[in-house]
């Protein structure tokens, strides 16, 4: 590294941060181990490292098995030294979820609110983030900040949602929810958010699409590990993909999106009854529900099959739904798409999430993380 022209204590930052990083993606490590791997002098690890426990970033915990002489010191991150928040808003519903520097989920709670464009609603969510902190006792100090996941697009500022149909809020602002809540806040949208989530724990879905099941559907699309937002923001909204110009009447104003054959409401709305009942009765066997099924599952492979000719990678099922998916339904819709699509379908590229509904916030919430860690 060129350090000619830098100042001792821009050194001493690198040097810090090259520390961290390092003990942060070992995950465990030990002080000769850092020295070896950043070739750097033990004095200079034994000076950082001491920073570190100062600032409450690193613990040494445990040994590793001894080679001869003395055990080395375990020495790994503190997780929790910073968390992140993540709210998902939706009609009936909003979900926190608290995560830790790795992204792990340390607390979750769901809450039954309607949703309203009110100061009153605004001013509820805030009373249930704090109550939230209060109850698992999450040091202010320690909050990175709040990240508001939404359904509707955001502006390209992120101070509003651009367009808001699902739940009539076009126009409302990141600051009436920001005034109520003790953290700095940001606002997402929710299926970008869900991409992000997956790009983050797994690096093959750098590339990647992800079909948002949620009640009403949504989608994000990954390029080089980066949600793509395009020149409107509306990148990825494959819920407003036409599959059927005669189709059902969408909110959006047209006729055979997607969101009217393959989101959870849709579902709902075809089989007369909520989603646990419907798939409870779907595995019993229930020949109505399993035709249902089956049209469900072929309009999403006409659209993912849509999808891949012009994107040729990974397929994510995320969502609401996802949970509900079992190895033959994939199979199932894998089959599909082979007996539709020009082309020959690489094994294995349509994927499970393993987040269900939590996605949206826990996406949401790495956004702080990672801008964290960006500047350590």
């Amino acid at each position: 590294m060129k350090t000619t022209g830098m100042t001792t204590m821009e050194i001493k930052k690198i040097n810090k941060s090259k520390v961290y990083h390092l003990i942060y993606d070992s995950r465990t490590i030990s002080k000769q181990g850092i020295a070896s791997a950043l070739e750097m002098g033990m004095n200079t690890v034994t000076q950082n490292l001491k920073l570190l426990e100062e600032e409450g970033m690193i613990e040494r915990k445990g040994c590793f098995e001894s080679t001869g002489g003395r055990k080395a010191r375990a020495i790994r991150i503190l997780p929790t030294a910073r968390i992140s928040l993540g709210i998902e808003i939706l009609r009936k519903r909003l979900h926190i979820a608290a995560v830790d520097l790795y992204g792990n989920i340390l607390e979750q709670e769901s809450y039954t609110i309607p949703f309203q464009v009110s100061s009153a609603y605004c001013e509820q969510v805030g009373q249930k983030v704090n109550a939230f902190t209060e109850k698992y006792a999450f040091s202010p100090s320690r909050i990175l900040g709040a990240a508001i996941a939404i359904q509707g697009l955001i502006s390209t500022d992120g101070s509003s949602v651009s367009y808001g149909r699902v739940l009539d809020h076009t126009g409302m602002k990141l600051s009436d929810f920001a005034r109520h809540i003790p953290y700095p806040c940001r606002l997402e949208h929710d299926s970008k958010a869900a991409g992000y989530l997956e790009t983050w724990h797994q690096e093959k879905f750098r590339d990647s699409i992800v079909v948002l099941l949620n009640q009403n559907l949504g989608g994000a699309v990954i390029l080089d590990g980066k949600v793509h937002n395009g020149l409107g923001m509306h990148s990825g909204s494959i819920e407003h993909m036409c599959i059927n110009p005669d189709g059902p009447l969408c909110y959006c104003g047209e006729r055979g999106c997607l969101e009217t054959y393959c989101s959870a409401d849709s579902l709902e709305r075809a089989a007369g009854t909520d989603i646990p009942s419907f798939f409870g009765q779907l595995r019993l066997g229930n020949p109505a529900f399993s035709k249902i099924w089956r049209d469900y599952l072929r309009h999403l492979a006409f659209a993912i099959c849509s999808l891949n000719v012009v994107l040729d990678c990974y397929v994510i099922i995320s969502g609401y739904l996802a949970p509900f998916f079992l190895p033959e339904d994939l199979e199932q819709l894998t089959q599909m798409i082979t007996d539709i699509s020009p082309f020959k379908q690489q094994k294995d590229f349509i994927f499970l999430s393993s987040h269900g509904q939590l996605a949206p916030p826990v996406g949401a919430a790495l956004y702080y993380i990672d801008e964290f860690l960006h500047n350590m």
